[in-house]
């Protein structure tokens, strides 16, 4: 019995402790090695690196295998840690100067080993990051030296670096942020004005930011690559997402490429000072669609969700981006605030000295100590020679100011220069009231401290990672058409696997089919190998979900009345793998004819009903025009209650649907049909598109939503109407002039550049448009004096080929030419366009 107790007793200690362990281990990671304080935005090991840094500084680079065994004093967790750590540092280029290879973050390539790279402190973390006299110090883990809890750091470091960690149960993701922003943001919060921060990475690339949610938990930003058409069959990757190498980003692309959901035929990874990734498209696809599944199915573009945990008070908490800068600031003004006062009183007692020295000097107090034979005599005769001068002074006389006193030798007395006392008191004086007006006006203090760091260490750290939105990429919309799919319309299976059936059509392995049947039911199914939808298959398709546009015309018998019902439905959304009846649900309910529409066309039928039925009119004409679109689940309207013995078609329908409206979003350069940006019209099958490009250029496209505009160099985009006159005016640099042209577009092969101004070095596009009265205004001048003439070029100018050179209608002394629109005309290009 006893031994049973001092089990279970014993079970519970231990219990206990292993419990209490695991804490005291989750409590050391999250603490100690994972996660970075919000004070200097530091863990320990990039702390002790830079503390050991410090201590060996003396202006000159030393070996990282030295900085590592200093480190080593402070950190007890090996020199691999703080090897990686110091790397990581140095990558990012702002508090250590490297010198060598210290490998490359774009292509994944490592540094070299630690005893051939060497680094030192730069100089912005020598004036940011470090002060003796603000730094709370503590013993290191051996209690041999001591070390600092925090930097002082004045800078909001871990907002400009980011940070990535894990601990137990715990992780953080803080992206970085761009330097000059950084400080812009602070100088913002310090004068009490809003401000935003958005992420900027080293490796370049776009992000779009319209999720970022200030980088909180819940957050995602969408990264890219900057894609570049080099010509119809080359494309050029210049830069990587954040995290992601070029060696990732070539194993990713040809990874699709294998799987079939893109087509190229190589990829050349050229990277040297620049990232430049090569890809040659393959026979028979365009590289619009490639760019976009580049973007869906490769690294090209990555997600990623920031997580920004800190340490503050010795406990994690989760903050954001600008609560990091706002806190960060803070501590700043209360760091710059603390310096102020500590050499506020270092000037103090600088003067209170010098004034001691000087009056000691002056008024030959030294002698009244000849005659005195003991120390305390000689303390005495000074306290006493000082007597009448004390309420000079701005504290009380001590006796260690005495002993100073004592110790000036008699050199420094006989060579003593009262006009340099006196400056240097003033000096000092002066130095006192500067310091405490900085105390007085401590914001505007902190502000020139930041606006001090923008200016000495802000050139040079431009963002580099341009914001831009981005259109969202429908996988199953741009997917290649890779694997074949068979059917067995009878037995009702369908499948990539059934290779022994008939052939349907090529799709994607990403991609839904939709299935009708002759009993009037419709499902939809992911593509697999094999798959049982039904027998008796009368129709299958690659569905597309919110189509709108393609329209089934289908007549069926329904098996309890025996009418005969004619309906025309669209399919817009559905639940995978769930049957729908089209019918109105009764058994033996069967289709007589089905027809499937992709633009809406309503047919016309022959109906020929049973020859025993007591119907007077035994063949009539359906026309499905005449039905009006409703859901699939309608039971549609009556076409005869008699017996149907065929439905043969007679005469092919036309659409009834409106041709479709599209409209270009600028902000992401692509084409659409939910209403986003500017519209440019209703666009039948024939219609075309036409962008002018800032090159002087012009391009006619079709309206698939898949063609890109690049927006940093279009001009306009806009429906083409080849009876329209373009009229343009651009500068030619040679003639040092502007001229002017009207013409008519000729040639319009499809995605294929003309370029419509004269071709030089200097000459740009400044105007285009197609207004039928273009009216401009020309500014000359300087800005008091300036003068306006307005010109209207469809008077003035005469409509000629779009090769000619065009009129001269201004030198180079204008400042600036822009359009008057026509507020009347009825255009779909109605803006105002501004040369300058």
């Amino acid at each position: 019995m006893a031994e049973q107790n001092n089990t279970e007793h014993s079970s519970v200690l231990i219990n206990e402790m292993y419990e209490s362990w695991f804490l005291e281990y989750a409590s050391y990671v999250i603490l100690e090695r994972a996660v970075p304080a919000a004070v200097d935005g530091l863990k320990p090991v990039q702390r002790r690196i830079l503390h050991a840094m410090k201590e060996m500084d003396d202006g000159r680079f030393n070996k990282v295998a030295n900085v590592i065994g200093q480190t080593m004093q402070y950190h007890p967790h090996g020199d691999a840690s703080i090897g990686e750590a110091i790397t990581n540092i140095g990558q990012k280029e702002l508090l250590i100067e490297t010198q060598g290879n210290w490998g490359d973050v774009r292509t994944g390539d490592s540094a070299a080993a630690s005893r051939y790279i060497e680094a030192r402190l730069s100089k912005f973390a020598l004036e940011v990051a470090f002060n003796a006299k603000t730094t709370e110090w503590q013993l290191s883990y051996d209690g041999r030296k001591n070390e600092p809890v925090t930097l002082p750091m004045k800078f909001p470091l871990l907002v400009a670096q980011g940070a990535e960690g894990i601990a137990v149960g715990l992780s953080t993701k803080i992206l970085p942020h761009n330097f000059c922003e950084i400080l812009e943001a602070a100088i913002k919060h310090l004068k009490g004005r809003k401000f935003e921060l958005y992420p900027d990475f080293p490796t370049g690339g776009m992000i779009d930011i319209s999720n970022y949610n200030d980088g909180n938990r819940g957050g995602k930003v969408r990264i890219r690559t900057h894609i570049e058409e080099l010509d119809k069959k080359t494309l050029i990757i210049k830069d990587v997402p954040y995290g992601i190498t070029t060696t990732q980003l070539v194993d990713s692309i040809l990874k699709a490429n294998d799987s079939g959901k893109i087509k190229i035929k190589s990829v050349t990874d050229n990277t040297a000072a620049q990232v430049e990734l090569t890809i040659q498209l393959a026979p028979g696809v365009t590289t619009d669609q490639t760019i976009d599944a580049l973007y869906a199915f490769t690294d090209c573009e990555i997600s990623i969700s920031p997580n920004a945990c800190v340490i503050k008070d010795d406990k994690p908490r989760f903050v954001g981006a600008s609560d990091l800068l706002k806190y960060s600031v803070d501590d700043t003004r209360q760091l710059l605030l603390k310096e102020l006062q500590i050499k506020l009183a270092e000037l103090e007692e600088d003067w209170h000295y010098s004034s001691l020295e000087k009056i000691f000097i002056e008024k030959r107090i030294y002698r009244d100590i000849e005659e005195e034979k003991t120390w305390e005599g000689v303390l005495s005769a000074i306290d006493n020679g000082l007597k009448p001068y004390k309420k000079q002074f701005r504290r009380e006389v001590t006796q260690e100011d005495i002993l100073k006193l004592t110790e000036i030798r008699i050199k420094r007395i006989s060579k003593f220069d009262s006009f340099k006392a006196d400056e240097h008191i003033k000096g000092v004086k002066e130095g006192i009231e500067e310091v405490k007006f900085n105390i007085a006006n401590l914001n505007d203090y902190a502000i020139t401290y930041y606006e001090g760091l923008l200016k000495k260490y802000g050139k040079g750290r431009e963002r580099t990672t341009e914001i831009r939105p981005f259109e969202t990429i429908q996988a199953t919309s741009i997917a290649i058409a890779n694997t074949k799919l068979y059917v067995n319309y009878k037995e009702g299976f369908i499948g990539t696997g059934l290779k022994k059936d008939e052939f349907a059509f090529d799709c994607s392995d990403l991609d839904n089919i939709i299935v009708f049947r002759k009993d009037g039911k419709m499902v939809v199914t992911k593509v697999a190998d094999k798959n049982f939808v039904g027998k008796d298959i009368i129709y299958l398709a690659i569905f597309q979900k919110n189509d709108e546009r393609s329209i089934y015309n289908m007549i069926y018998v329904d098996g309890k009345t025996g009418i005969a019902y004619g309906k025309r439905f669209n399919v817009t959304g559905i639940t995978r793998d769930k049957e729908y009846d089209l019918t109105k649900g009764n058994p033996n309910s069967k289709v007589q004819y089905f027809t499937a529409n992709a633009n809406g066309e309503a047919e016309i039928v022959t109906i020929t009903l049973s020859p025993g039925c007591t119907a007077r009119i035994k063949v009539f004409d359906y026309n499905f025009e005449e039905l009006e679109i409703k859901g699939r689940s309608s039971q549609g309207n009556q076409v005869t209650k008699y017996p149907i013995k065929g439905v043969k078609l007679k005469q092919k329908g036309r659409s009834t649907l409106s041709a479709p409206k599209i409209w270009y979003d600028e902000t992401i350069g692509r084409l659409n049909k939910d209403g986003n940006g500017k519209l440019l019209g209703r666009f039948d099958e024939k219609d075309r598109i036409i962008a002018f490009y800032k090159d002087g250029s012009y391009e006619v496209t079709d309206f698939e939503l898949t063609n890109r505009f690049d927006i940093d160099n279009v001009m306009s985009v806009e429906k083409f109407d080849p009876e329209k006159v373009v009229t343009t005016v651009y500068f030619d640099a040679k003639a040092s002039q502007f001229n002017a042209k009207r013409f008519v577009i000729e040639a319009v092969t499809l995605k294929n550049k003309y370029s419509f101004i004269k071709e030089g070095e200097g000459n740009y596009l400044g105007l285009v448009t197609t207004h039928q009265y273009p009216v401009i205004t020309l500014k000359t001048g300087k800005k008091k004096s300036e003068q306006e003439e307005e010109m209207n070029l469809a008077e003035t100018i005469e409509v000629t080929g779009w090769r000619t050179v065009g009129t001269k209608i201004a030198g180079k002394e204008v400042k600036g030419i822009s359009l008057i629109s026509d507020a009347a005309e009825n255009d779909t290009n109605d803006d105002a366009p501004t040369l300058f």
